[in-house]
């Protein structure tokens, strides 16, 4: 099914087809309301024709509510649970057991722990020492990361910043084009045009040459721009291709636990990361929202390897066939030598990561900075805890300043990232909207010692319920390039002052309203 979108590059119009929802997804969709439905209506009817049923319900509500209340989750994540529960009697119990936690089978278990041990093996004991030397606050944040994302800490890698992903694509293409044993993508949103149709070109040649082409895309970031089973048309270039959690109508959290990463690894020595998908609004090819301003890095060293093994953990669980672990994946290179630390990592949702990565980096950096920390997001949907972080930050008298759009992509999370303005600039925070348009990057940096880049937005999507991917850097060669450009990006973008909060009485019991179920949007 496709729709005709009409839009301006340059000074021409330009039509283009896009495909309506494919009728698997709206398949899915109606299987799983179908499911919820029915599964509640049966305990709904038990409970209404068979009176101990009624009572084991009651019971039921009650153990939620304290299982609930005594559970190590975020608070702010608890509340909206407790109101479902409370407010909607039997429903609101049954939606918290169905759709509350992710849910992996054993075999999907056991694979993943297999991916991870034979992945690599790295000894960081000589490295830690040199950083605990060098810097111990550095040293114990490098620590604590590598320690909850499973991750290793790499020196000697080479770094090239992108501040725009038109600057990013062209050298993006030249190393596909140079990839001798294998290339690994995995992309949140792909979309046909300019930019996706230029990769695929190179992908097809590659796959044709004997190269190993692997691709993953999210299943539902891409419900809208690749057609339903987008995976074959791959396949028969030679491509081995998977969306991440394809919909398959299931009663559970597959529609919230996306694939937010963005990865691309060449021959285990080139790595790509940052904000940007692989669709034309990412190198402004067309405007959606005002100018798109987004950012990217690549990196070349042994660091490559932890995105390599993020890359193969994410297919591995989405193909029926666990992918061959090869020494030749993970190849050494000795031969470069580069300032600074670095920590390529993954975050998810629970029970694969039991801490919350991203945030807890984000705080970390926040915790050490000194001087200034400077922030671009495209959302600001912020729970309590990392709320005070960033004010505690301003408070004791740090250069705190937060950059968002101007132009929203979806004006009801606009307002509620809006709505944290106020009490994030009574603390002295400062907040900045990007004017000309959408900035989508995914930047933290710190007393020109700390960044984290990657697609870690500020927002419960990223911080709890998504894949993500990010990478820490201390005293790396970009971090200047990093702060260039985002002092470069406060130019461009108006200050937020306090006579711009003046909002209706109705916006703000709106925004009251769906920040109480925000964790759960």
């Amino acid at each position: 099914m496709k729709r005709i979108l009409r839009y301006h590059v340059k000074d021409k119009e330009v039509e283009r087809e896009y495909n309506y929802i494919p009728f698997r997804y709206i398949l899915a969709m109606l299987i799983t309301v179908l499911e919820v439905g029915t599964i509640i209506g049966i305990v709904i009817a038990l409970s209404y024709y068979v009176s101990w049923f009624y009572i084991l319900c009651f019971v039921t509500e009650g153990a939620c509510v304290i299982k609930i209340i005594a559970s190590d989750d975020n608070p702010d994540y608890k509340v909206p649970w407790l109101l479902f529960v409370i407010i909607l009697p039997i429903v609101g119990f049954m939606l918290y057991f169905i759709f509350y936690s992710r849910k992996l089978k054993r075999k999907y278990v056991k694979r993943l722990n297999a991916l991870k041990d034979n992945a690599y093996h790295k000894d960081d004991s000589a490295l830690f020492e040199k950083m605990h030397g060098e810097n111990p606050l550095a040293a114990s944040q490098a620590k604590m990361l590598c320690s909850i994302a499973e991750a290793h800490l790499f020196t000697d890698t080479k770094q090239t910043y992108f501040p725009l992903g038109e600057d990013m694509y062209p050298r993006l293409l030249d190393d596909l084009g140079r990839a001798e044993k294998f290339i690994y993508m995995e992309y949140f949103i792909i979309e046909e045009g300019k930019f996706w149709n230029s990769v695929l070109d190179i992908l097809k040649i590659k796959a044709s040459e004997g190269v190993d082409v692997k691709v993953v895309y999210d299943d539902i970031g891409c419900m809208m721009t690749l057609p339903g089973d987008y995976w074959k048309t791959l396949k028969a270039y030679g491509i081995e291709a998977t969306p991440f959690s394809r919909l398959k109508g299931h009663a559970d959290s597959e529609f919230n636990n996306r694939s937010h990463r963005k990865i691309t690894v060449i021959d285990g020595k080139v790595g790509y990361t940052g904000g940007i998908n692989l669709a034309d609004e990412y190198i402004n090819e067309y405007e959606k929202h005002g100018h798109w301003k987004d950012t990217g890095i690549r990196i070349e060293g042994e660091a490559v390897w932890e995105l390599t093994k993020l890359f193969l953990i994410d297919f591995g669980i989405n193909v029926r066939k666990m992918p061959e672990i090869r020494a030749e994946l993970f190849p050494a290179q000795s031969e470069i030598k580069e300032e600074g630390y670095m920590i390529p990592f993954g975050d998810g949702p629970r029970p694969l990561y039991v801490r919350r990565v991203g945030k807890s980096v984000i705080q970390s950096i926040l915790n050490s900075a000194t001087r200034y920390m400077y922030m671009t997001t495209p959302y600001l949907v912020i729970d309590n805890d990392l709320c005070l972080s960033i004010e505690n930050a301003a408070i004791r008298g740090v250069d705190v300043r937060i950059i968002v759009p101007h132009i929203p992509d979806k004006k009801l999370i606009f307002g509620m990232t809006r709505s944290f303005y106020k009490r994030l600039m009574d603390a002295g925070v400062h907040i900045y909207e990007y004017e000309p348009g959408f900035i989508h990057a995914k930047s933290y940096i710190a007393d020109d010692e700390y960044a984290m880049i990657g697609t870690i937005n500020l927002d419960y999507r990223s911080l709890v319920h998504h894949f993500e991917n990010g990478i820490w850097m201390y005293k790396c060669e970009s971090i200047g390039s990093i702060k260039s450009d985002i002092e470069a990006t406060f130019e461009k973008s108006i200050k937020v002052t306090p006579d711009d909060l003046k909002t209706s009485l109705i916006q703000r019991f709106i925004r009251a309203v769906v920040r109480i179920f925000a964790p759960m949007l």
